[in-house]
């Protein structure tokens, strides 16, 4: 575990933050450190990708406005609009470009949650609003915008409706009990 930048809390570690992450959809007004916001696009950075083709580019919004007309174009997400920091992602149109960049959009979450910053992934698809506003260039799509910020709340860390271990994992052959 990496120690943490001066006014941020120390990380989780990595299995804890999976364990414990959850959609934060309401944010506190308060700014995410500099530090903080490096390492998040450092963590979608440094994921892996098929052939290290790397299909994705992170445009960090932390201007109000602009946060607010990503808001607006955002359908599934009109609270992007309150969030004070948001990521979004653009791809090529590579073959492997979509599993590639979820993988880095989960880096991501993961990396602000171990820092106490919440997150969800907003949209998939049909942003062309979301190129025009930020200057995407026709060759790429955005997939995902990322509002990121402090929970306005308390989150239930840990608490989530999953289904058992027993009903998802198999061994050897499916049907076969993993435990």
């Amino acid at each position: 575990m990496t120690s943490a930048a001066p006014g941020t809390r120390a990380p989780m570690d990595v299995f804890e933050a999976i364990r414990t992450l959850l959609a934060v959809r309401s944010y506190r007004a308060e700014a995410v450190p500099d530090a903080v916001v490096e390492r998040i696009v450092e963590a979608g950075r440094l994921t892996g990708s098929g052939m290290n083709g790397q299909p994705w580019h992170f445009i960090v919004v932390r201007e109000p406005e602009t946060l607010r007309r990503l808001g607006a174009l955002a359908t599934s997400g009109r609270y992007v609009a309150q969030a004070p920091l948001a990521v979004v992602v653009a791809i090529d149109r590579s073959r492997s470009a979509v599993s590639d960049a979820s993988r880095a959009i989960q880096s991501m979450l993961l990396a602000a949650w171990a820092d106490g910053v919440g997150s969800n992934w907003v949209g998939f698809g049909s942003m062309d609003g979301v190129k025009k506003l930020l200057d995407i260039p026709a060759a790429l799509d955005v997939l995902a915008i990322l509002p990121f910020g402090y929970p306005a709340r308390a989150v239930g860390r840990g608490r989530k409706a999953r289904k058992s271990l027993a009903e998802v994992a198999h061994r050897e052959r499916y049907g076969q009990p993993f435990a």
